[in-house]
């Protein structure tokens, strides 16, 4: 399974989740809660050592990799993200095919497909480009270090906020499965499935570059991409 990973950009680093984050983690979701109404936030202090504890539960078994997303201006934890789903198809062909089980030694294996997500940012880092940031320096090592062969970034379909941030990377929309799962509010949700795949990365990865470094240039080029 893959190990924890320290991933460092200029204004974000992702830092392998860890219960020495629980009250920089409780102070950035108490902070502004008004765009969470689709995404589990930890809102106080037991809710983040809560919150910590099942991410931690869920990387031992091999099925995520939490991060801290924190600002390398302030050194401030702002939110958090992971790489879930992970998928291994190396190995023989067995049948039925059993997701999220390495062939091999599984403390070497690397996942062959996986999807970023459980992605929040508090109110006073939205819109500064962090976001962004964190997501090209987890695409960069899921298709430059794993090799992966396809990411998967989902969100509830009402959720436009998110949509639009996903679809902004250069993601392909699959399509929405309707419902699909239980929602936040406890309504039935109809989930957007978008993707990435292996040979497209070169080009989503020149577009988020571009973004970051020139959003108006960085929308004109993704312009350019077949609908």
């Amino acid at each position: 399974m893959p190990v924890p990973v320290l991933l460092t950009g200029r204004s974000v680093r992702l830092e392998p989740l860890a219960m020495r984050h629980a009250e920089a983690l409780a102070r950035a979701g108490e902070a502004d809660r008004s765009a969470y109404a689709f995404t589990p936030v930890p809102n106080g202090l037991e809710s983040a050592l809560d919150y910590i504890a099942r991410a931690l539960a869920e990387q031992a078994a091999g099925r995520c990799l939490p991060f801290a997303l924190v600002s390398t201006a302030d050194d401030r934890v702002i939110g958090s993200t992971r790489f879930l789903e992970l998928d291994y198809w190396r190995g023989p062909l067995v049948w039925p095919p059993t997701p999220g089980h390495p062939h091999g030694d599984p403390l070497t294996a690397v996942p062959d497909a996986a999807e970023i997500g459980n992605t929040w940012i508090s109110g006073d880092a939205r819109g500064t480009g962090i976001n962004t940031e964190a997501k090209l320096l987890m695409l960069r090592h899921a298709f430059d270090v794993w090799g992966v062969r396809r990411i998967t970034l989902r969100a509830d379909a009402r959720n436009t906020r998110s949509r639009v941030a996903i679809e902004r990377l250069g993601a392909t929309c699959e399509g929405t499965r309707r419902a699909h799962s239980r929602g936040l509010d406890g309504a039935v949700r109809d989930t957007a499935f978008y993707s990435i795949l292996d040979e497209e990365w070169p080009t989503v990865r020149d577009i988020i570059e571009l973004r970051l470094r020139s959003p108006r240039r960085g929308r004109a080029l993704q312009d350019l991409l077949p609908a």
